[in-house]
């Protein structure tokens, strides 16, 4: 029986389709543009997202150390440094290290450190964050800590980095959130037609005694089938462009300092989202547009 009923709830919504072939064209037309640009943002979103992320894993902080303090005590203060909630990698620079790269800035200059010997630079750590929102919370940790000398940090950007990501997710968000509406909006409207032209069949079947439920059930599969052939068209459209687009920007002569995320690292993402948000907007736009027919 339930079998039954499924077959035909899903005989009727492709009956739908097929009955009103150009509005589900002119749907699944503008549904493939609308997602296809959902899929553009959404995948601009994720790379911006991504290089911040990269950029933020090369700021940080520098803790130096007291000169008194023992190679013990030094090796002590990394290990205490690392456990700190939100620290991504500690780095150990050493008085040599301090010394050679001070040489290397200097270039043509290194004649002004004769007579200069490595004890007189500070050892140190470079310590770069999970997330560069815990930089004050880390600098408190770390300044508690015994032996400890200064420690400098490019806040400023730290601060501008956290802003920008921040921002981006706003307005990465608030676009695929008009994305939806004008989806829903348009599958409730495709649909609304092919209700209209049975109006009469549906007050009949709920003089009957349908239930809502009933009733409704296979136009919303029709919005589901709209909504999951759209998304199966346009991860196409998008894997193919997308594809095309990593593929320039990676052989590019110019380097962008940062990685484009692969296709591979948002194939499955784009596949799961689209699937859910065509299914969504599916049942969303369908049970819109079936509200006035059923307050018969």
């Amino acid at each position: 029986m339930k079998y039954n009923i499924v077959s035909y709830f899903f005989g009727e919504g492709f009956r739908n389709l097929l009955k009103n072939k150009k509005s589900t064209v002119s749907c699944l037309g503008v549904m493939c543009v609308t997602m296809l640009m959902f899929g553009l943002f959404y995948s601009i979103g994720k790379n911006i997202n991504h290089m911040v992320k990269e950029i933020e894993a090369e700021q940080g902080m520098q803790v130096f150390i007291v000169t008194e303090a023992t190679q013990d005590e030094i090796d002590e203060i990394g290990e205490k440094i690392r456990k700190i909630n939100g620290v991504n990698q500690v780095t150990p620079v050493t008085q040599e290290d301090a010394y050679n790269q001070m040489k290397e800035r200097l270039g043509d200059r290194q004649s002004l450190m004769e007579g200069l010997e490595p004890s007189i630079f500070k050892s140190s750590y470079l310590v770069t964050l999970t997330d560069l929102t815990l930089n004050s919370s880390v600098q408190n940790e770390i300044n508690e800590l015994e032996n400890i000398d200064k420690i400098t940090s490019s806040n400023e950007t730290i601060n501008n980095l956290s802003t920008i990501g921040r921002w981006i997710r706003i307005i990465t968000g608030g676009i695929l959130i008009i994305l939806i509406i004008i989806s829903v909006f348009i599958i409730s409207n495709t649909i609304k037609l092919t209700v209209h032209a049975r109006r009469k069949e549906i007050s009949i079947m709920k003089y009957v005694g349908a239930t809502n439920n009933f009733i409704r059930s296979p136009f919303i599969v029709e919005g589901i089938i709209i909504g999951l052939l759209s998304s199966i068209i346009s991860v196409l459209l998008v894997s193919g462009l997308y594809s095309f687009v990593a593929n320039k920007i990676t052989m590019a002569d110019f380097d962008l300092g940062v990685t484009v995320l692969g296709l591979g690292d948002l194939l499955t993402q784009i596949i799961v989202v689209y699937a859910l948000l065509g299914m969504g907007i599916g049942i969303v736009g369908s049970s819109i547009s079936m509200r006035k027919y059923l307050d018969v």
